[in-house]
C-alpha cells in the first residue's frame, strides 16, 4: 500500500536526523581516537582562529570600555585627556586597580602571577601544547583591569595566553597529542596576535617564530588559516585601516644614510637591554621588599599602582598602551627632549608594572620606546646632516621596530607587525638594517629574548634548545627497566649498589642520570624511592636505555620542526 504523501517528508525527517547524529555521533569519536585529519585540521583551525580573534578584539574593547568608564577616554587620546582629570582622581584609579588586580591574582593564581607569553613558550616545549586554564583567565581579567585603570604595559601577553587557554580547551577535548596541541596553539597565537594588531601576516611569523620557535611547513597552513581568520574579525569591527597613519617621510639616502640606521639599531639594543634590565630589577626588589615587610602578596599591585599614579600625574603618556605617545612620535610632533624624557619614565612605568605583578605585556611598551627613541635619534641625525637626511619620522618608525624585535627576540615577525601597523612597506630596507643589528646585539645581553629570559630565571631552560631541555624534562622511570623483569639484575645486586652510593632516585632527570653514568663509567644503576639505609628499590636504569630515549626524543622533534 502506497504510503500518504503528506506524512512522508516527516517520516524521511525523523529517519535522516537519526542519520545524521548517528555519522556525527560516530565522526567525534574518530576524532578523538585517531586525531583529525588534514581537512578535518584545517577546520579547527578556522574555528579556533575565529575564537582566538574574538577573544583578543572583546580583550580590546573590554580594555577601553573601562578606561572611557574611569578616564573619558581610550588609549587614542588618553594623554590628552588625562592631564585635564584632577590630578587626585588620575592618582587613585591607578591604586584602586592595583587593590582588584591584587586580589585577583591572589585569590585565583598559586603565585601572584600575570601569565604572558613566556607561559605559553614553556607549554608549547615542555606541556605538549598546553597552558594553564584557570590562571591564564584570571590573567586576562587582571590584565584587562591594569591596562583600563592606568597600568603602563601592553595587550599582547594576556591575549596570546587567553589564545593559549582556547587552544588548550580544544586539544584536551580531543585528546589531541602534543604535536598537534603544539599546532593548535600556534594556530590560536596567530589568530589572537593577527586580532590584535590587524595584521595577518605577522600574527603567523610570530606563532612559528616565538611561540613554536620553528618554521614547520606542515603547520604553516592551518597557523594561515587562523592569522587570516583573526584578521577578518579585527577588520569587520574596526575595517582595513592600520593601527598608525604616518606623513609623508622623506626618501631615504641609500648608502650615505644606511650606516645613520644601524648606528640607530645599536642604540635600540641597549635602550632594549635597559628596559628589560629595569623590569627585571623591579621585580628583584619587590621580591626582597615583600618578602622583608611580610606583606600579603596582594599589595604588591596596590602599592605598583600608586607609584604609577605619582608618575602619571606630571607624565599621563605612561597609562595604558600608549597609542598617543607612539603616534606623537611617529608623526614627528614631539621635540627631542620631549621623546628622551618621555622614553626614560615610559621604561620606568613598564618597570613599576611588570614588576609590581599587575598585569599586561611587555611588547607594546617596547614600540612606544622604540618609537621615542627613534624620533629623538632622528631630529639629531637630520639636524647634523640635513642635506643627506630624509625624515626623522622615518627614524622613529625604524627604531620602533628595532627595540621591539630585540625585546621579542623575533626579528622577522617584529618586521612584519611595523609594516602591517603602519602600513608603510616603502623604507623595508631601512628598518630591516636597524631590526637586525639591534636583534643581534641584544640577543648577547639576554637569554635571546625577554621571555626566554624570564624563563630561565624561574629555572626553565629553553633558549639552548631541546638537547639542553629533554634531558631536563624526562624521569628516569620513564625508561627504567622494572625490578623482576626478565631482562633487570637481581635484586640483591641492585640492593648491594644502592648501598655502596650507586643508586639513582626516582626524581632525576635523565639529564642528571646521563651524567652520574659519565661520571662513574656503570652499565646501569639501581632506581630507589625515599631516602635512609633502607630505601625501596624500584629497578634499575641502563646507560644504553637512557642514550636511546633521549636519542628517540630528540628525533621526535627534530620531525616534528621540519616535517
Amino acid at each position: 500500500m502506497k504510503r500518504d504523501a503528506k506524512d512522508q517528508p516527516k517520516g524521511w525527517g525523523r529517519q535522516g536526523l537519526r542519520h545524521l547524529r548517528q555519522h556525527l555521533t560516530r565522526g567525534w569519536q574518530v576524532l578523538v581516537t585517531r586525531g583529525p585529519g588534514q581537512v578535518e585540521f584545517w577546520v579547527i583551525a578556522l574555528l579556533i582562529g575565529i575564537c582566538a580573534g574574538l577573544a583578543a578584539l572583546t580583550f580590546r574593547l573590554a580594555i577601553g570600555a573601562l578606561q572611557r568608564l574611569v578616564y573619558g577616554t581610550d588609549d587614542l587620546t588618553m594623554a590628552s585627556v588625562a592631564g585635564h582629570l584632577p590630578w587626585w582622581w588620575v592618582m587613585v584609579v591607578p591604586v584602586v586597580g592595583g587593590l582588584v588586580v591584587g586580589l585577583i591574582l591572589d585569590r585565583y593564581t598559586p603565585d601572584g602571577r600575570v601569565r604572558t607569553v613566556a607561559d605559553v613558550i614553556e607549554g608549547a616545549a615542555l606541556q605538549g601544547g598546553r597552558v594553564e586554564i584557570r590562571e591564564g583567565l584570571a590573567s586576562a581579567a587582571a590584565s584587562v583591569i591594569t591596562l583600563g585603570t592606568g597600568g603602563s604595559s601592553g595587550r599582547e601577553g594576556p591575549v596570546v595566553h587567553l589564545a593559549g587557554v582556547i587552544s588548550t580547551l580544544v586539544a584536551d577535548r580531543i585528546k589531541a597529542s602534543p604535536v598537534t596541541g603544539r599546532e593548535l596553539l600556534g594556530c590560536a597565537v596567530a589568530g589572537a596576535v593577527a586580532a590584535s594588531f590587524n595584521a595577518p601576516i605577522a600574527g603567523a611569523l610570530f606563532a612559528h617564530e616565538v611561540v613554536l620557535r620553528n618554521f614547520a611547513i606542515r603547520a604553516f597552513a592551518s597557523i594561515a588559516i587562523s592569522a587570516v581568520a583573526g584578521t577578518v574579525i579585527n577588520r569587520l569591527r574596526y575595517g582595513g585601516v592600520t593601527e598608525f597613519h604616518l606623513p609623508e617621510a622623506g626618501g631615504l639616502g641609500f648608502y650615505v644614510e644606511l650606516p645613520a640606521f644601524m648606528i640607530l639599531g645599536l642604540i635600540c639594543a641597549l635602550v632594549a637591554a635597559g628596559l628589560m634590565a629595569a623590569i627585571f630589577r623591579a621585580e628583584i626588589i619587590a621580591n626582597r621588599v615583600m618578602a622583608h615587610t611580610g606583606w600579603p602578596r596582594w599589595l604588591r599591585p596596590t602599592i605598583a599602582g600608586l607609584l604609577l599614579g605619582l608618575i602619571a600625574i606630571p607624565y599621563p603618556h605612561i597609562i595604558g598602551v600608549g597609542y598617543e605617545a607612539t603616534s606623537a612620535a611617529l608623526t614627528g610632533r614631539l621635540d627631542v627632549w620631549t621623546a628622551i624624557i618621555f622614553a626614560v619614565v615610559k621604561a620606568l612605568a613598564v618597570a613599576i608594572t611588570l614588576g609590581g605583578r599587575m598585569g599586561g605585556g611587555v611588547f607594546s611598551p617596547a614600540l612606544v620606546m622604540g618609537a621615542l627613541t627613534g624620533l629623538a635619534f632622528g631630529i639629531l641625525a637630520t639636524g647634523i646632516f640635513p642635506h643627506y637626511s630624509g625624515n626623522e619620522t622615518l627614524y622613529a618608525l625604524a627604531g620602533m621596530g628595532a627595540v621591539g624585535a630585540a625585546v621579542l627576540g623575533a626579528p622577522i615577525s617584529t618586521a612584519m607587525i611595523v609594516f602591517e601597523m603602519t602600513g608603510d612597506w616603502q623604507t623595508g630596507i631601512a628598518v630591516m638594517t636597524s631590526v637586525s643589528l639591534s636583534s643581534a646585539l641584544a640577543s648577547r645581553m639576554v637569554d635571546r629574548s625577554f621571555f626566554l629570559t624570564q624563563l630561565k630565571r624561574r629555572g626553565v631552560h629553553i633558549a639552548e634548545g631541546p638537547q639542553v631541555w629533554l634531558p631536563r624534562k624526562m624521569r628516569v622511570t620513564a625508561v627504567m627497566r622494572s625490578l623482576g623483569g626478565k631482562e633487570t639484575p637481581s635484586p640483591d645486586l641492585l640492593r648491594n649498589m644502592a648501598a655502596a652510593g650507586q643508586a639513582m632516585s626516582d626524581q632525576m632527570t635523565l639529564g642528571q642520570a646521563l651524567r652520574q653514568f659519565d661520571a662513574s663509567g656503570a652499565a646501569f644503576c639501581p632506581v630507589v624511592r625515599g631516602e635512609g639505609p633502607d630505601p625501596e628499590i624500584l629497578g634499575a636504569v641502563y646507560h644504553v636505555d637512557a642514550l636511546r630515549a633521549l636519542n628517540a626524543a630528540l628525533g621526535a622533534v627534530a620531525a616534528e620542526q621540519h616535517g
